[in-house]
């Protein structure tokens, strides 16, 4: 499976079995991590076998056999949210192309308990990872012209940009971003309070997947 194909596939999933992730898997789950923490600094953790992620009312109603995580945290700066936002969304594809399934969760999870497996650093949410009782169903989502402009007649690469964007998981499902274009050059723009920085690097990561990088330049 290509990224771009488990774009497509890939749905939030809250609902896993007790199946173990691979030992195998885990070693390239890690490995991918380490690059992308190498690259921008971050500290992003892997944390396997472990039910503490979420408190016992939001096990019971929502997140059932969750115990397996990514910790989204690194250094405390300006462009974290957004790196961690960019990093989680390749790291959220790469997992589907392994067979897992996933889910991006800003708000639920047991923040003082995750704070101790950070070593410090600052956690914007976790990503939920193993195999899902389900694949789980598309988002509801927004109509393209909703959420971009293009000076004149867009080109394919970036309506294709502007689909992939929409597939992105966003914080609270909100999809509070407008992508613009102009000859070669595109914006993204977002307004999601304290999730902004992550929904910024979310669907970057997105449209430049469905736009293909050389196509474009960021402004």
């Amino acid at each position: 499976m290509t990224l771009e194909e488990a774009m497509q596939a890939r749905h939030t999933v809250r609902k896993y079995t007790d199946a173990p992730i691979p030992e195998k898997l885990i070693s390239k789950l890690n490995a991918h991590i380490l690059e992308h923490n190498q690259k921008y600094g971050l500290a992003i953790k892997l944390i396997t076998n472990d039910g503490s992620a979420f408190g016992p009312v939001v096990k019971l109603i929502l997140a059932k056999g969750v115990k397996n995580y990514f910790i989204l945290a690194g250094p405390d700066t300006p462009e974290l949210g957004e790196h961690l936002g960019y990093s989680s969304a390749d790291l959220m594809l790469y997992a589907q192309t392994l067979g897992l399934n996933t889910w991006w969760v800003g708000g639920t999870f047991n923040r003082k308990g995750i704070t101790k497996k950070a070593n410090g650093n600052k956690i914007i949410g976790i990503v939920a990872v193993g195999y899902g009782a389900a694949q789980g169903t598309p988002h509801k989502s927004k109509n393209p012209r909703e959420v971009s402009s293009f000076e004149s007649e867009p080109p394919v690469w970036f309506l294709e940009g502007v689909k992939a964007a929409l597939l992105a998981p966003t914080a609270l499902n909100k999809q509070a971003f407008f992508i613009k274009g102009h000859g070669k050059k595109v914006s993204i723009t977002c307004n999601n309070g304290i999730f902004t920085g992550a929904d910024l690097g979310l669907v970057k990561y997105h449209f430049e997947l469905g736009a293909g990088i050389d196509n474009f330049e960021w402004e």
